[in-house]
């Protein structure tokens, strides 16, 4: 049996095997972003036994939101919305992190509280579409975050986390990936301050640092992750030398002993498979600099999962739209079954089609479950 479908460690947790549920946003969640039912019924369903699940994308504050109708973690009323989630993956036999997000300037003033500009290191507009409740809307132009208000962003990922802990989290994720908040600090693409937090790569990476050090202070280091896509484009992302960027930051990430480092390859751009068949490149460049277990994401199917975990390059692999539309994703791939296919229509929003009735390879067996 390949070693994808082998025990490994991830933090203090024993996990069954290495088909991890990557973060996924959908949208469900009910009026103040709670999760509901709907929410209960996704994740349980993908809750294999021993398996490991990375929330979708949920937000720290109301201003860090870019999409209407993801679920919160900045208000003490979506702790018991989660609690339930949570409950229902153990329950399975499974493991859940929530991914801590901001979107920072991938946003648009009807998403944002009083209709103020989204914020961001420099007022730098991205291109792409945020997701209002009445549909997609341009990216708006971001203002610029004042240096006193550094600080309080970073608690709200602090408090975030500690709401996590009370909700029944087995750990955290920083969505540190993808253009969002994090990552605009880090990219020079993306600032331009000429205060501490902007310049040379060590100012750059001190906003993603300070958070990881908030989070690790309520959950402990081997119960934190970071999610990376150091050659990511979402959000018009760029940087001038990615390599001594991303070098640098994994350097210092060390020094947490995190759960894993979570890395997407390059030829996924969101959603989309932009560079098809291309081999995987950024965890192969950072796995010499990073001492814990890496996990890949973006673009893979059984076979390259099989080659990337065979080969060291990454620990475990993470799947996206597959797990969408396979709810037994892992069983699937270990008895390398036909994949149910995905249906983009019903990715973003809505009720339960496209999210909750996709069929088990045994409908029989998984009713009885």
């Amino acid at each position: 049996m390949s070693k994808l479908f082998s025990p490994v460690k991830i933090g203090p947790y024993e996990i069954a095997h290495r088909v991890v549920m990557a973060p996924l946003t959908r949208m469900r969640s009910e009026p103040g972003d709670i999760p509901g039912d709907l929410m209960v019924e996704y994740y349980s369903q993908r809750a294999s036994q021993g398996g490991l699940i990375v929330s979708e994308a949920t937000p720290v504050s109301v201003r860090g939101n870019g999409y209407a109708g993801a679920p919160g973690i900045y208000d003490d009323r979506q702790i018991a919305g989660w609690r339930r989630v949570t409950d229902a993956v153990h329950a399975r036999g499974g493991r859940i992190f929530l991914q801590l997000w901001h979107v920072g300037r991938q946003s648009h003033p009807s998403l944002q509280p009083n209709g103020e500009a989204p914020v961001a290191p420099s007022a730098l507009q991205a291109e792409g579409e945020a997701y209002a409740a009445d549909g997609p809307v341009p990216f708006s132009m971001p203002r610029a975050l004042e240096r006193h208000e550094i600080p309080g962003i970073v608690e709200e990922f602090r408090k975030g986390a500690e709401r996590a802990l009370a909700a029944g989290f087995d750990g955290v994720e920083l969505h540190g990936a993808n253009g969002y908040l994090p990552d605009q600090f880090l990219e020079d693409g993306t600032n331009k301050r000429t205060d501490d937090y902007g310049g040379p790569i060590e100012n750059r990476a001190r906003f993603m640092l300070e958070v990881v050090d908030a989070l690790v202070s309520v959950w402990g280091g081997n119960r934190v992750a970071v999610r990376l896509s150091p050659s990511g484009q979402y959000g018009s992302m760029h940087d001038s030398d990615p390599a001594a960027t991303f070098g640098y930051l994994v350097k210092q990430l060390n020094r947490f002993g995190l759960a894993y480092l979570h890395i997407i390859e390059p030829r996924i751009k969101g959603i989309e498979e932009i560079q098809e068949g291309v081999a995987p490149l950024a965890a192969q460049h950072l796995r010499p600099i990073y001492r814990g277990t890496i996990i890949a994401a973006g673009g893979f199917d059984r076979q390259k999962a099989i080659e990337i975990v065979e080969a060291g390059t990454a620990d475990l692999v993470a799947f996206g739209r597959h797990f969408i539309a396979n709810p037994d994703l892992p069983e699937r791939l270990r008895l390398n079954l036909p994949l149910n296919r995905y249906d983009r229509d019903t990715f973003y929003g809505g009720d339960g089609r496209g999210y909750v009735d996709y069929p088990f390879h045994d409908a029989t067996a998984a009713a009885a479950d």
